[in-house]
């Protein structure tokens, strides 16, 4: 029996304890000489990596092995193919193949009543970077393919778990170019403020929301049933609990990117201050609804558009919404509150369309200014809750058991 410890990245306080102790060789040779050693990422990513699915949850780690290695080779022979031919089917059966692994896992669950040998921690953003890289090598935006760049980008230690989801040429360009001292120092000292400010949001917001608020609010509310002023305090405590707690997450994620040189995208840009839906999903959980929208949504508009299925652009535009959030909430699970959090959200960007072209044409009538500004932000804070409610599963508990 091993007392190696195993955890979730971030989860525990002593992961920060392994974590300074593993950057510290690559902070002073960044400060220094502005270089990182390539062969101690490796060896501290595999570290880390174990920490996260070796030993006691062995099962994982051998899915993430299995995973990596089918993905690496799925990429590899897209990309050698694409430098010569460019046929269709060839690149939808690459990306159904590169996401067959994450359907198995969120599919047998609900057909089998447990969960999948296939999946692991993270399963979800790394499939992401494997699709992202076989539709930009199908538009050319990918020259060159080598598989340690690839497999270091899929296994980057930092976002493995939850994100943020970088973008391979970004990716690329910093692993390649490490930044100077001076440009380093700026880095190490957002990292630092990104994870004081984490330790604010995860460890003591979060937690004081999730682990001392949100259980009495669950129990008055159940006991309450129905629609209640108790359901409505619990709907704010657990959107206050799921912001604080992700976004400090995402807070360390980026912040131990920065300590290691690499520019990686910050996830959340004050949600809540946002004045409209499409607003909102431009701050909220950034790097994976910029990635819906960039291989999903645009790319369904193209072949909607080109192919003339539908006559108005604004009956493609909805169609495309709720496709597209109708996926995502299939991606959070087979279970019929994410649907509808899909749903509900798609429904609401396209309320929000046709009032935004409403205010254009009759912009003279419409007045604008800080109370009508601060009149939205409140509704859209509320609509996003009403949103998190559903999402949160508490619905099914107080309706359905």
């Amino acid at each position: 029996m091993t007392n190696f410890p195993y955890m979730i990245p971030y989860a525990n306080p002593i992961y920060f304890l392994y974590l300074l102790i593993g950057l510290a060789p690559m902070i002073a040779t960044l400060l220094l000489k502005g270089k990182r050693w390539g062969w101690y990422q490796v060896l501290i990513t595999l570290f880390f990596l174990y920490m996260s699915f070796g030993g006691a949850d062995w099962k994982q780690g051998v899915a993430l092995i299995v995973y990596v290695i089918w993905q690496t080779v799925l990429v590899w022979l897209y990309f050698h193919y694409r430098q010569k031919q460019n046929t269709s089917w060839v690149f939808y059966l690459s990306v159904f193949l590169a996401i067959m692994p994450l359907f198995l896992v969120k599919v047998t669950p609900f057909f089998a009543g447990h969960s999948s040998f296939f999946g692991f921690l993270g399963i979800s953003y790394l499939t992401f970077k494997s699709v992202q890289m076989i539709m930009e090598t199908r538009d050319g935006l990918i020259k060159e393919y080598n598989i340690f760049r690839y497999v270091q980008f899929l296994l980057f230690f930092p976002t493995i778990s939850s994100g943020p989801i970088d973008r391979y040429r970004r990716f690329e360009k910093d692993l390649e170019q490490p930044p100077a001292p001076e440009q380093y120092i700026d880095l190490l000292a957002k990292g630092i403020h990104h994870f004081f400010l984490g330790f604010l949001y995860k460890f003591i917001i979060g937690y004081y929301f999730g682990q001392v608020l949100l259980p009495p609010a669950g129990k008055f509310a159940l006991k309450t049933g129905g629609l209640s002023w108790e359901l409505v305090a619990y709907m704010y405590i657990y959107s206050m609990y799921l912001f604080f707690d992700f976004a400090g997450y995402s807070l360390f994620a980026v912040g131990t990117s920065y300590l290691m040189g690499y520019d990686t995208p910050v996830n959340f840009n004050k949600p809540f201050l946002s004045w409209n839906i499409k607003e909102f999903w431009n701050r909220w959980h950034m790097t994976l609804s910029f990635w819906f929208r960039d291989y999903v949504y645009m790319r369904l508009m193209f072949t909607l558009i080109k192919k003339k299925v539908f006559k108005s652009r604004i009956v493609a535009s909805n169609v495309g919404y709720f496709a597209l959030f109708l996926l995502m909430g299939v991606w959070h699970g087979l279970t019929w509150y994410y649907l509808v959090y899909g749903l509900y959200h798609a429904a609401l960007i396209c309320l929000t369309d046709a009032w935004l072209r409403f205010k254009k044409k009759h912009k003279a009538q419409i007045p604008s200014n800080k109370f009508t500004h601060a009149f939205a932000v409140f509704l859209t804070f509320n609509a996003v809750c009403i949103s998190f409610l559903i999402f949160s599963g508490f619905l099914d508990q107080l309706f359905f058991k």
